[in-house]
C-alpha cells in the first residue's frame, strides 16, 4: 500500500483519470461543440440559411403539412418486426397524435406525428403499437426538407458528446455515465493531491521541459474549470439517471407507473384514453393565441417552442402549449392545456414544487436553452478547457514514464501516447474532415449523410493507424511526430472546409460578417480558422522542441 493518502490519492487521480480519460476527452469536445449545434446545422446544410422562425400557424400551415406526413420507412420496419401480422398501407393509417417544436436559434422546424396500428405485439409487454413519422420542414412555406441531410450539428456531434454514437443496447451512454462518475473521483482526488489550488492557479511555465509545462497547464485548466468540470459531470448523470440509468419506472415498477398515468390524468383532466367518438379539431391558432395572453397575463410574454395534440380526432383530444423559454436558464414550459374540440382551456400547469423546480434549473443550466450568447461562449471555454486538462494529463502522463519504460523496453507509454494523438488530435481531425466531405459530396447524392458518417469514422481509424505507426520513438523516449503531422493536417483541413463553404455556397466570410450578416454560418468558418492558427502555432512549437531536444543530446544523454 502507498504510504500516505495523499500518494494513495495520486494513484487514484492518475489511473481513474488515464482510463476514462480517453471517453470524457469525447464528450468535452463534442459537449463544446454541441452549445452551438444549431449553427453548425446551417453550415452544413445551406438549404436552412435564413433567420431563425416562430411557429408557424397551424390553421394555415402545418394542418396541411402533417396532412401530406406519412409513416417513415425506417420505423415501419421496425415495428413490423415487433407485432403480429403485416401493417397497414402508410396511407391508411390514421393519425393519432403529433408535434412541431422549434427554438429560437432555429430556422427549420421539426415535426412529427404517430398513426395507430391494429396489429398486436409480439411481446405480451410490449405496450407501444404506433408507428411513428418524422420530417425537418420550412416553416416559411411548409415545404419538407431531403431527408438524407445530416443534420452535423444537432444529429451527430450532439449525440456523440453523451453516447459516443454506439446505440446498440444503449451502450455508450452507459460508457459516458461511468467515465462521468469516475471523474467525479479524478476531481476529488485532484483536489486532495493539490493542496496549493490558489498557488496553481497562476502558475504555468511554458519554457520549462515539457513534463513540467504540461503539469503546469493541466492543474491550471482543472483548477479554472473545476466548478464547470464537476457541475456538468454531476448534472449529466442525474438527467440520464431516470431514462438509462435506473428506469425502474418502465422495468421493476411498471405496472406502478401506469396505474399513477392513469390517477394523474383523472387528477389533471387531460384524458388518459381515446373516447372511440370521433371529434373536429377547433381552431389551434385561437388556442395559441390564448396561450400567449395567458402568459402575458403572468408577465412571461413568449412564443411557442412545442405544440402537441393528443388523441388527435377523438372527443378526448387535446391540445398542449408550450413556452419557448429561451428567457430563462431554467428548463420550463408554462404549458398550457385545450379541449381540442372546443378549445376551452382544461389545465394551466402551476409554478414547480421546489424540488422539481431544482430540477428544473440544473437541466436547464446542462442542456443551455437559453439566449445568453455570452454565457454560450462560457461554455464553450469550460469544455475546451476540460479538453486541455485532460490532454496534459496525457501528455504528463507519458512525459513522466517514458524514460523508464525506454530502460525496461516497455510499450505501455507508447501505447497511451498513441491513443492520445488519436483522441486528442485525431478526434478533432475526423470532426472537421466530416465537413469537408459535407461539401465535396454532391448535394443529390444518395446516402449522403451515410458517406459524412463513414467519413468521420474512417478519418478516425486512420488517424489511431498513423499515431501507432509513428509511435515507434515514445518507445526510446522520444516524442511522437505523429503529434505534428496531424496538427499540419488538421491546420490544413479547417482552411480547406472554409474554402469549399465559399465555393460551393458563395458565403464567403466577407459576405457572412458585413454584407449580409448570417452570423451562425460565420460563427462556424471563424472558429474552423482559429482551429487552423492553433493547430499551425502548435505545429510549430513542436518542431522547434524536437530540434532543440535533437541538438541537446550528448553521449546519448537528453538534457530536457
Amino acid at each position: 500500500m502507498l504510504n500516505s493518502f495523499r500518494q494513495s490519492m495520486a494513484w487514484v487521480h492518475t489511473w481513474f483519470g488515464l482510463v476514462p480519460g480517453f471517453v470524457l476527452m469525447v464528450a468535452f469536445f463534442f459537449g463544446a461543440l454541441s452549445v452551438f449545434d444549431r449553427e453548425i446545422d446551417r453550415w452544413a446544410i445551406p438549404d436552412t440559411r435564413f433567420e431563425p422562425q416562430p411557429m408557424p400557424s397551424y390553421d394555415n400551415l402545418l394542418k396541411q403539412v402533417f396532412a401530406d406526413l406519412k409513416p417513415h420507412p425506417l420505423d415501419m420496419a421496425a415495428t413490423a418486426e415487433r407485432v403480429i401480422g403485416d401493417l397497414l398501407a402508410p396511407e391508411t393509417m390514421p393519425m393519432v397524435g403529433l408535434f412541431a417544436y422549434t427554438t429560437h436559434r432555429d430556422p427549420v422546424l421539426r415535426i412529427g406525428a404517430e398513426f395507430d396500428i391494429p396489429n398486436k405485439p409480439i411481446d405480451p409487454k410490449d405496450d407501444h403499437l404506433h408507428v411513428h413519422g418524422w420530417a425537418t420542414i420550412d416553416p416559411r412555406t411548409g415545404a419538407a426538407l431531403a431527408d438524407d441531410q445530416l443534420k452535423i450539428g444537432s444529429n451527430w456531434f450532439y449525440p456523440m458528446h453523451y453516447s459516443l454514437q454506439l446505440h446498440w443496447k444503449n451502450i455508450g451512454t452507459f460508457v459516458v455515465g461511468l467515465a462521468a462518475l469516475i471523474m467525479l473521483v479524478a476531481l476529488v482526488t485532484g483536489v486532495i493531491m493539490h493542496r496549493k489550488v490558489f498557488k496553481e492557479f497562476f502558475t504555468f511555465r511554458p519554457h520549462k521541459r515539457t513534463q513540467r509545462s504540461a503539469l503546469d497547464l493541466h492543474n491550471m485548466t482543472g483548477v479554472v474549470a473545476l466548478p464547470f468540470h464537476f457541475f456538468f459531470a454531476f448534472t449529466g448523470l442525474v438527467i440520464f439517471a431516470a431514462f438509462y440509468y435506473f428506469p425502474v419506472s418502465g422495468t421493476l415498477l411498471k405496472p406502478l407507473h401506469d396505474r399513477h398515468e392513469v390517477i394523474e390524468a383523472e387528477h389533471t383532466g387531460l384524458p388518459h384514453d381515446e373516447a372511440g367518438v370521433p371529434a373536429e379539431l377547433a381552431s389551434v391558432d385561437a388556442m395559441v393565441a390564448e396561450a400567449k395572453r395567458i402568459w402575458a397575463e403572468r408577465d412571461m410574454a413568449g412564443e411557442v417552442g412545442l405544440l402537441m395534440i393528443e388523441h388527435l380526432g377523438d372527443a378526448n383530444g387535446y391540445v398542449s402549449i408550450y413556452r419557448a423559454g429561451s428567457d430563462r436558464v431554467a428548463l420550463v414550459g408554462e404549458g398550457i392545456h385545450f379541449k381540442a374540440s372546443t378549445g376551452e382551456v382544461l389545465r394551466e400547469e402551476p409554478p414547480s414544487d421546489p424540488v422539481g423546480a431544482l430540477n428544473e434549473f440544473l437541466t436547464g443550466l446542462h442542456l443551455q436553452h437559453f439566449e445568453h450568447w455570452t454565457l454560450r461562449w462560457l461554455y464553450v471555454a469550460g469544455g475546451l478547457l476540460g479538453c486541455i486538462c485532460i490532454a496534459t494529463g496525457f501528455v504528463f502522463f507519458v512525459e513522466k514514464r517514458k524514460q523508464e519504460h525506454a530502460r525496461r523496453g516497455l510499450q505501455g507509454c507508447r501505447l497511451v501516447d498513441a491513443m492520445a494523438v488519436t483522441t486528442v488530435t485525431g478526434m478533432v481531425l475526423a470532426a472537421v474532415a466530416m465537413l469537408v466531405a459535407n461539401r465535396l459530396l454532391p448535394e443529390a447524392m444518395p446516402g449522403r449523410g451515410e458517406w459524412e458518417k463513414w467519413t468521420f469514422w474512417g478519418v478516425w481509424l486512420l488517424s489511431l493507424l498513423h499515431a501507432l505507426w509513428r509511435s515507434a520513438p515514445v518507445a526510446q523516449a522520444r516524442a511522437n511526430p505523429a503529434w505534428r503531422e496531424q496538427c499540419w493536417a488538421l491546420a490544413l483541413a479547417c482552411v480547406a472546409a472554409v474554402l469549399l463553404n465559399w465555393i460551393t455556397t458563395g458565403d464567403h466570410l466577407l459576405k457572412t460578417m458585413l454584407l449580409d450578416p448570417y452570423w451562425a454560418v460565420a460563427g462556424v468558418d471563424l472558429s474552423l480558422l482559429a482551429c487552423a492558427l492553433v493547430s499551425v502555432l502548435t505545429a510549430r512549437r513542436l518542431a522547434r522542441t524536437l530540434e532543440v531536444k535533437s541538438t541537446s543530446r550528448i553521449g546519448g544523454v537528453a538534457y530536457e
